[in-house]
């Protein structure tokens, strides 16, 4: 069963000038993935977020979710801030939804920034977003924890880090899973946009996370491959850009918007 989810989601707003729409991550949220470069964002635009079911402020769904009504509800936040067209940033799996959106509403969207993501989930995605899955949904939530650490930070990142540091980022993020994670990251394995690639037409920027153990920088760059004109820039992190070098992604969003608007 696939259910609407178009009642009630909680929405972030910051900022004055032209309008730019985030959409996050799975298990994650606007202030998760969004917050460490928010402040950048807001000082030249009007941010809008929104967080998935279960996520956030949002309610959990009671049945799978649906892209589509995803991305309904990203215009829906977007109508009600006023905001005709705008910019458009997709992380992880806001990256697809951000896709579809741009293939939908192409006379909205002014530009389109895709970071850490994919258009579907291989083999390998496919199986990890598994274990994620199943992990969350037997209890096993300091596993999963270890193993999204595993899976999320770059390989230099995490070896920087001490054992007990380890010890104490798996037990912090243990107790702050979302409620939403097991139908977001089913939303991963299912969701399949490689039919709107060709359709895009706004600007778009792929920032490729090239240390990345979770969606492997081969899957970016298919990706970005197949968007006409897309750009592409790298940044040496893992899956967790705003955590290893948030100043650095923030400027490549940031110059690449810049950019946009006077083209």
């Amino acid at each position: 069963m696939t259910v609407s989810t178009r009642a009630a989601f909680a929405r972030t707003v910051r900022g004055k000038g032209p309008g730019l729409l985030l959409a996050h991550g799975a298990g994650g949220g606007i202030d998760a993935n969004y917050g460490p470069i928010m402040d950048g964002l807001a000082a030249r635009h009007t941010v809008v977020g929104v967080d998935y079911p279960g996520s956030g402020g949002t309610p959990a769904a009671q049945g799978r979710i649906d892209a589509d009504d995803l991305v309904d509800q990203l215009i829906a936040a977007a109508d009600a801030e006023g905001l005709d067209t705008f910019a458009l940033s997709g992380y992880s799996l806001g990256g697809p939804l951000a896709i579809r959106l741009a293939a939908r509403y192409p006379e909205r969207v002014r530009a389109l920034v895709l970071s850490a993501t994919f258009a579907y989930a291989d083999t390998r995605t496919e199986l990890v977003a598994s274990i994620w899955q199943q992990l969350y949904e037997a209890g096993q939530h300091t596993a999963l924890a270890a193993y999204l650490n595993l899976m999320a930070f770059g390989e230099p990142a995490l070896n920087a880090l001490t054992s007990d540091q380890v010890r104490g980022a798996t037990e912090q993020l243990a107790h702050t899973l979302p409620a939403g994670t097991p139908g977001q990251v089913d939303l991963v394995r299912r969701i399949d946009v490689r039919s709107d690639l060709p359709l895009i037409t706004a600007p778009t920027l792929t920032i490729l996370t090239t240390a990345d153990p979770l969606i492997s920088p081969a899957l970016q760059r298919e990706l970005a491959a197949a968007i006409p004109g897309a750009e592409v820039a790298e940044i040496p992190t893992g899956h967790l850009p705003f955590v290893e070098q948030p100043q650095h992604w923030l400027k490549l969003i940031s110059s690449f918007l810049e950019r946009a608007a006077t083209s």
